[in-house]
């Protein structure tokens, strides 16, 4: 794993289980979560692709330890199921675009 995944992996870990909340329990405030720190790795340098991989890690941590806490949840993680390795890319890199845009 790379220095910058390691970095997003301790930062998943290091959030306050009330940070979680505030952050999972609505769809927005996750969108906005989200914002904040590609807006951090575009500050620092790093590509969409990479940008896209951080993305996929998070989804990858969110699927394994976390229940969904909305419908959108609920829909990202029935896709994430169901997706191969390469619909993950797409999936993640479509979510970047997406949280990008708005």
């Amino acid at each position: 794993m790379s220095e910058e995944l390691n970095q997003v992996d301790q930062k998943l870990k290091d959030l306050s289980p009330e940070e979680k909340d505030r952050i999972l329990n609505n769809f927005n405030n996750f969108k906005s979560y989200l914002k904040e720190q590609l807006s951090k790795g575009k500050q620092l340098g790093l590509s969409d692709d990479f940008l896209a991989k951080g993305a996929k890690f998070v989804a990858d941590h969110l699927a394994r330890n976390e229940e969904p806490r909305n419908s959108e949840q609920k829909l990202l993680q029935e896709m994430w199921k169901v997706a191969d390795d390469d619909a993950k890319k797409h999936i993640a890199l479509v979510l970047v675009k997406m949280i990008q845009s708005e």
